[in-house]
């Protein structure tokens, strides 16, 4: 089969873009993670919520403070009748140290914040998952478009001239007398107006690398681009309302929701307990020693102390009573976030279902549309030949194939993109997704 001229100049010109080696998408992902400044603080944010727990564990363990002093003290006695207490002027110097600790016993509100930490790490974890689901999604997302912008430059050029090579037959019919002028007109406008689309692309291309730019802090070079690896795979279940299930069990952005609702129930719980008397296990330690006193004599003490303490509280104000219905307003918002969330990840669920599922049947028909577009190209400059078309048809089939091809290379990239979201709506995106992704391209 004779490959046509218009093809034969975009192959070359992807054949001219891929000479070093390309980078492939997990090469960029890996890269962002090690540059994106968003993912960086999500990292931050994971350690800063697993330390809620030792928080927590805190409360319910021994407190033991030391202290510690040293005085110079300066007195003067005088009595006012006969005594045989020493007077007048003191001059000595004292100082002692104490040791203190406090165990808990009973403290309702302690133990409830405990548990509160168990559920604020959970949450801190499957926020940093989806971080990490969001990376990878806009990684391949920013990656697909700058391969998108690529493709529209590339077509653009071939376009162009294949438009060139319309306009200088044109050109030449007229002089021979075979052509009006008008025909000329048409591929000169028609050559103008493919011009100023690749302007646009190529403004269009510096956007989406300087997006990638933002993610992985390089210019992004050459990258993988579609290949043999390519293939079109349905969801599997193949049943919509299966994955919507699956979504309902593992959605991160569910799970998140779900912790929260727990830590609301459990600050009206906390709250309340602010009417509840706390007991506490008390000891102490003190030892001072002065060199001297009032009555000229120095003098060591020390002392040891052990026993049980019980706060009851009476009346505050009416804090806690507002606290407790403020919690317990706070609860009711949390259950009705976490329904939205719910609901949500269904309609997010079906929404990314559908996005696979159409996006199947759409590339198959942009190849199908592409096949013809070809056969319309060649027979339109078939016609031209004998007479029963004109320059305009040619340009006209010439501008339909570039086009579909144009819409068939996002409709591809939409479709891989499509794939990955869904396995995070249901939250079992990870790199072994992300490399299936990769294995398209080449």
């Amino acid at each position: 089969m004779k490959l046509k001229p218009e093809l034969f100049l975009f192959a070359a010109l992807l054949g001219a873009s891929g000479g070093a080696r390309a980078a492939d998408l997990l090469e960029t992902f890996r890269s962002a993670q090690a540059n994106d400044p968003v993912f960086a603080a999500a990292r931050a944010a994971l350690q800063a919520g697993q330390e809620k727990l030792p928080q927590g564990r805190s409360l319910l363990l021994p407190s033991i403070s030391f202290n510690a002093n040293i005085t110079f003290n300066d007195s003067t006695t005088q009595y006012s009748g006969p005594t045989f207490l020493p007077g007048g002027n003191h001059r000595y110097n004292s100082h002692g140290y104490g040791v203190n600790l406090t165990q808990p016993l009973f403290r309702q509100q302690n133990w409830l914040a405990y548990s509160e930490a168990e559920l604020q790490v959970a949450q801190a974890e499957a926020q940093f998952r989806v971080a990490e689901q969001d990376l990878i999604l806009r990684v391949a997302r920013a990656f697909f478009d700058v391969l998108i912008a690529q493709d529209s430059v590339q077509l653009s050029v071939a376009q162009k001239t294949a438009i060139a090579e319309q306009l200088e037959q044109a050109k030449r019919n007229f002089e021979v007398g075979s052509a009006t002028i008008t025909d000329t007109h048409e591929a000169q406008a028609r050559y103008d107006l493919t011009s100023a689309q690749e302007i646009a692309a190529r403004n269009e291309l510096e956007i989406r690398q300087r997006t990638l730019q933002q993610l992985i802090n390089a210019m992004p070079g050459d990258l993988s681009r579609l290949g043999k690896g390519f293939k079109l795979e349905a969801p599997q279940p193949a049943d919509m309302e299966k994955w919507v299930s699956e979504a309902q069990s593992n959605s991160l952005q569910l799970a998140i929701a779900q912790a929260a609702a727990g830590i609301a129930e459990k600050e009206v719980a906390r709250n309340r307990g602010g009417h509840y008397p706390t007991v506490d296990l008390v000891a102490n330690y003190s030892s001072s020693d002065s060199s001297g006193g009032n009555f000229g004599v120095g003098s060591e003490n020390s002392g040891k102390s052990i026993g049980v303490q019980l706060n009851l509280p009476l009346f505050q104000g009416g804090l806690v009573n507002s606290k407790w219905r403020e919690a317990e307003a706070n609860s009711e918002r949390a259950r009705q976030e976490l329904e939205n969330t719910r609901r949500n990840v269904a309609l997010q669920t079906r929404q990314a279902y559908l996005g696979v599922v159409s996006g199947i049947a759409q590339v198959k028909a942009l190849q199908q549309a592409l096949i013809s577009s070809e056969s319309v190209l060649e027979a339109s400059k078939l016609g031209q030949e004998v007479g029963v078309r004109t320059n305009l048809d040619v340009l006209n089939a010439q501008q339909q194939l570039y086009a579909t091809r144009r819409d068939l290379f996002e409709a591809q990239y939409n479709y891989l993109l499509s794939h990955l979201r869904l396995k995070a709506a249901v939250g079992s995106l990870d790199l072994a997704q992300l490399n299936w992704v990769n294995q398209a391209l080449y």
